[in-house]
């Protein structure tokens, strides 16, 4: 193994029209994987066949009832057997062959437990989501512990396993990803990790293609799911609140918006801040009912 030995781990579900792309890319890297493992929930499109098809794509089967964020990939980073371990979601392309590399450049600094990689939206995104990316995922690359967490605010806590790589040595200290849970692993296991002394990182230079266009319900939706996770953990985050953060990329992507010339997406990019308000208070309501 090398010295920086590595398995990639990507979830699927449906994933034959993305993924044989995604592999080229992932086993096409100046610094090569050990292993990948595709946990594939049942897809009813060949995925699981197209991936075991590939030299190096190792297959793991679970039910798609038995799925969960937390659970189905702590037990995939278990059945891996390297020091590092890069998570990605199945619409997550690396942009190019030192993606690898420079995700994992910031374990050189051995209090460092967890890197996330920077996302930039697809070409077909709308502009407010190209906006909204290039808010959260900056070009600028960073390292941050326990003690930036009051200046950084919930911002500390974005880690995200669209593109993400452990130290397995820090994963397993804090007891890997809590589960079952549906929604935020990543930001709860990065809560642990500082807690626990740990340094996360930030890498601008590991971008991933990818975006979202939801329609109004599916940001509702997922936004209650995640207003439901950040009351049901609160206390983990040490009072870190969104509101702030939110504000900023308000602001910040109307501000691009107007530049742009574009009263129409800023219309629109309201509207879809309201669904993801509106979702999130749902979410925490009834957190609290429970």
């Amino acid at each position: 193994m090398t010295a920086q030995a590595y398995t990639v781990i990507i979830p699927t579900l449906n994933a034959a029209g993305t993924l044989e792309r995604q592999l080229e890319a992932v086993l096409g890297q100046g610094l090569a994987p050990e292993e990948v493992i595709v946990v594939d929930s049942q897809s009813a499109d060949g995925t699981a066949h197209l991936a075991a098809s590939v030299p190096g794509v190792r297959v793991i089967p679970v039910k798609p009832e038995d799925f969960d964020h937390g659970g189905t990939r702590d037990m995939a980073i278990r059945a891996s057997a390297t020091p590092y371990v890069i998570l990605l979601t199945q619409d997550a392309l690396p942009v190019d062959a030192d993606w690898a590399r420079a995700l994992l450049a910031p374990f050189e600094d051995e209090g460092v437990a967890a890197v996330c990689g920077r996302q930039i939206a697809r070409s077909d995104a709308r502009a407010y989501e190209k906006a909204v990316r290039a808010f959260r995922y900056a070009d600028q690359s960073r390292t941050w512990d326990r003690g930036d967490l009051p200046a950084l605010g919930v911002r500390g806590y974005l880690l995200s396993d669209v593109c993400a790589a452990y130290r397995r040595k820090a994963y397993d200290a804090v007891g890997g990803f809590e589960h079952p849970l549906m929604t935020n692993e990543d930001m709860l296991i990065a809560a642990d990790l500082l807690n626990a002394g740990w340094r996360l990182a930030y890498s601008a230079e590991a971008a991933v293609w990818h975006s979202h266009n939801h329609t109004l319900k599916q940001e509702y939706a997922r936004n209650r799911l995640i207003g439901a996770f950040l009351e049901t953990y609160r206390d983990r985050f040490a009072g870190a609140g969104e509101t702030g953060e939110g504000i900023r990329l308000v602001r910040q992507v109307s501000r691009t918006l107007l530049r742009q010339g574009m009263p129409g997406e800023l219309l629109s990019f309201w509207m879809n801040c309201g669904a993801r308000l509106l979702g999130n208070r749902a979410g925490k309501r009834r957190a609290r009912r429970k």
